[in-house]
């Protein structure tokens, strides 16, 4: 634990077209509240046949190179985080090396879990650093992911598209993560998966839910043990959690993330009555406070309403978010992350806010990124939605970005804007 790891600098990126989610529950018969309050939702993100997982891949990757000013020559690894992948063998990471033209002595590959692809790639690369192997070089790590459920389905509200590109170096100016103190949870269960050939996911949503939260339950108490061993956090005064400045959580819709919070805490709760050094005032305070999730979670979330699900990105959007409106306040402090891919696998790490992180979420732009979309009408997202994914719009990118343009012989041809 003595090398300092972790998150240089993120970028983003969007599809360039959202739907406004009052419209749509409008455009449903739904009673608006049911969307906003209910999941917590703003904007939805609508993706094209031309932004796929690696155009928005690429776009992050690149966006996150030029705001940064990153040294290619010095990138050593390249993962990709996704459950969007566009062929069973060839990688995205491969196709974003090419068209970033990055160099050819690195490691590329992708990471498939469900939405904890992401989080793997993550931790490969950290480890990869911290272990001395990496020999200096700088890992990027990009979540790409369209979360695609299709129109008049239970899970239309929750769809969106997008990618967040992480520098990962030994100069964590965002997040310095405590390597070794991860604790993580894999249950082999049914409760999301996407069969290949479809494009839509199937999901078992009550199900999925619930070994959410099981396998939170279970990555949080492995993570707890380590810090508590090495003093990170005690029992005492607050709960274990509570010592966290801020929890950032797997967001695949907005409300998901109040429902984790009430687990991790009663799960600090139920193992406190055995045994365990909380004072009885702390016990009765943790128990009934009701300002616990507004105080660790609801700043994070802001990107995710307007955005939508972006599966492997969810978390990590979040946490971008979060330091966007509280990287100076938090500089210096320690956050949780969890993060939960579907099948399933969960791991809850905690990282040290850096004490330039405000000044690298300003290089981020995240608020110009959204700025710059197109509000569309419901007729126009369905529209959009019934494209043939084989026979993409001929729309110029913007400048930096990068669109599908046409699929030849199978090959996938890609253009810069």
């Amino acid at each position: 634990m003595k090398k300092q790891v972790g998150i240089e600098a993120l970028a983003i990126a969007v599809p360039r077209r959202y739907v406004d989610i009052e419209e749509l529950a409008k455009a449903r018969g739904v009673d608006p509240a049911k969307y906003t309050s209910g999941l917590g939702a703003k904007e939805m993100a609508v993706a094209d046949p031309g932004e796929d997982s690696v155009s928005l891949a690429a776009s992050a990757a690149a966006r996150l190179i030029q705001q940064q000013n990153v040294d290619v020559s010095r990138v050593g690894m390249l993962v990709v985080g996704t459950e969007t992948g566009v062929d069973h063998s060839k990688a995205v990471a491969s196709h974003v090396q090419g068209l970033l033209k990055l160099p050819r002595s690195m490691r590329t590959f992708d990471a498939q879990h469900a939405c904890y692809g992401g989080t793997a790639g993550l931790m490969a690369a950290a480890e990869w650093i911290a272990s001395g192997a990496g020999a200096g070089r700088v890992a990027i790590v990009v979540c790409s992911d369209i979360a695609r459920y299709g129109l008049n389905t239970a899970g239309e509200p929750t769809q969106g598209a997008g990618a967040v590109a992480l520098l990962v170096s030994e100069q964590p100016d965002l997040l310095a993560l405590d390597i070794g103190l991860n604790g993580v949870c894999t249950v082999d269960v049914y409760d999301f998966w996407r069969p290949l050939g479809r494009r839509e996911a199937v999901v078992d949503g009550h199900y999925s839910i619930n070994c959410y939260l099981d396998a939170l339950s279970g990555a949080y108490r492995g993570w707890r043990e380590r810090a508590l061993a090495h003093e990170v956090v005690r029992w005492g005064d607050t709960l274990p959690s509570e010592q966290l400045a801020r929890i950032i959580y797997h967001v695949p819709f907005c409300k998901m993330a109040r429902k984790a919070h009430t687990q991790l805490r009663q799960v600090d709760l139920e193992d406190s009555a055995s045994g365990r050094e909380l004072t009885p005032e702390a016990r009765e305070a943790a128990a009934k406070s009701s300002a616990s999730y507004d105080a660790q979670v609801a700043s994070s979330l802001t990107l995710n309403a307007r955005v939508g699900n972006v599966y492997t990105a969810s978390m990590y959007l979040a946490l971008a978010g979060l330091l966007h409106s509280e990287g100076t306040a938090l500089a210096g402090k320690r956050v949780g992350l969890l993060s939960y891919g579907s099948g399933s696998c969960s791991e809850f790490y905690s990282a040290v806010v850096g004490a330039n992180a405000a000044e690298r979420m300003a290089k981020a732009d995240v608020e110009g990124v959204l700025a710059r979309r197109e509000r569309v009408s419901v007729a126009e997202y369905e529209r959009i939605m019934n494209l043939p994914y084989e026979a993409p719009e001929a729309i110029a990118p913007a400048p930096g970005e990068f669109r599908l343009k046409e699929i030849r012989d199978f090959r996938r041809v890609y253009v810069a804007g």
